[in-house]
């Protein structure tokens, strides 16, 4: 089962895309603030991580970036999931999103089946030829991600 790390902060968006996740197949950790994300992220590697911009304690914009600056989290495709125009799409797909989501195409958790495609078309290009799914790097501890953003 693929793994999915949902950091949101909205405890209704948060439980309604978890629901709707694990009902589609996945197992679905949660995080309500950047920082915890991060941590979470670096113990759990998941297969993929869906990305509120406008987190508490560490922005959605400085967790992408300390993501993709450490080697366990580097290649694990993120969705970013954000209520701001989608001007910064762009911008954001060049610091390392994978791909972009409106909150409004949700509207209020009816129309999940579009991120759960999204979700499930990125996980698909992150498939080896022979249908394994490429591990993210596991090599070094993340420890160190987690306690730069602590300090």
């Amino acid at each position: 089962m693929q793994s999915i790390l949902l950091i949101e902060d909205s405890r209704f968006l948060r439980l309604a895309n978890e629901r709707a996740l694990a009902k589609a197949g996945y197992s679905v950790v949660t995080a309500g603030d950047g920082e915890e994300g991060l941590r979470v992220a670096c113990a759990t590697i998941p297969d993929l991580i869906l990305l509120d911009m406008l987190l508490p304690k560490l922005g959605g914009e400085q967790v992408l970036q300390a993501l993709r600056n450490n080697a366990p989290t580097a290649l694990i495709p993120v969705i970013v999931l954000s209520s701001l125009p989608q001007t910064n799409e762009n911008r954001l797909l060049t610091e390392g999103a994978t791909a972009y989501f409106e909150k409004s195409q949700l509207e209020l958790g009816k129309r999940s089946d579009l991120l759960i495609n999204i979700v499930k078309r990125t996980l698909e290009r992150v498939i080896e030829p022979h249908g394994q799914p490429v591990p993210p790097s596991r090599d070094l501890s993340c420890s160190q991600c987690v306690s730069e953003r602590q300090t």
